[in-house]
């Protein structure tokens, strides 16, 4: 072939478009596998049953509840517009040799019904340790004032656990972030 046609061929209408069109198809196809799907994770963050404390508790253990306000979502410019926030719930051990105990976590809506439980047999928190559970943006089932119960054992030696809840926010350059603390309330 001489040069004068593999120039014509070069810029032939006829010319294979069919493997850049393949090549589109197939980068698009590896991006959208490794798309994550959302999901609420706060269903089950932790493997509660690695925590299940697997002997009878002493009855001579102090027993208390305590209460936590959480928000899944805020007011924001009017009563009619809310802003949806992320929640992480820290469950705290403030001692720092013994291990104390959660018995309950229950999460509540604004209307005070029950939402979820997260368990309902005895979990173990190890000295200064922190366990977490995440309300996720997406899901708003809590409103505007929701809460948690958690029912817990300690020795009548140790200082109580600590609740705290912490809400954040951002929209494109903007931050919103706040915190909130449990309450004995028996």
């Amino acid at each position: 072939m001489d040069a004068t046609n593999h120039q014509n061929n070069l810029l032939s209408p006829k010319m294979n478009t069919k493997k850049p069109i393949i090549a589109l198809f197939s980068l698009f196809l590896i991006y959208s596998c490794n798309i994550r799907k959302e999901e609420v994770s706060s269903l089950d963050p932790v493997n509660w049953n690695n925590r299940a404390v697997s002997h009878v508790l002493s009855d001579s253990l102090l027993t208390g509840t305590s209460y936590l306000s959480v928000y899944s979502q805020i007011y924001s410019q009017t009563e009619h517009k809310t802003q949806d926030l992320t929640a992480t719930i820290s469950l705290r051990n403030t001692n720092r040799s013994d291990t104390i105990y959660i018995t309950k976590a229950e999460y509540f809506d604004t209307g005070g019904k029950l939402i979820r439980t997260y368990f309902d047999k005895p979990i173990f928190i190890a000295p200064l340790e922190t366990v977490e559970i995440v309300i996720d943006e997406i899901d708003q089932e809590g409103g505007t004032g929701a809460n948690f119960l958690f029912d817990w054992m300690i020795d009548p030696s140790l200082s109580e656990p600590l609740f705290e809840a912490v809400m954040i926010s951002t929209s494109g350059q903007q931050g919103l972030s706040f915190s909130t603390q449990g309450k004995r309330i028996n």
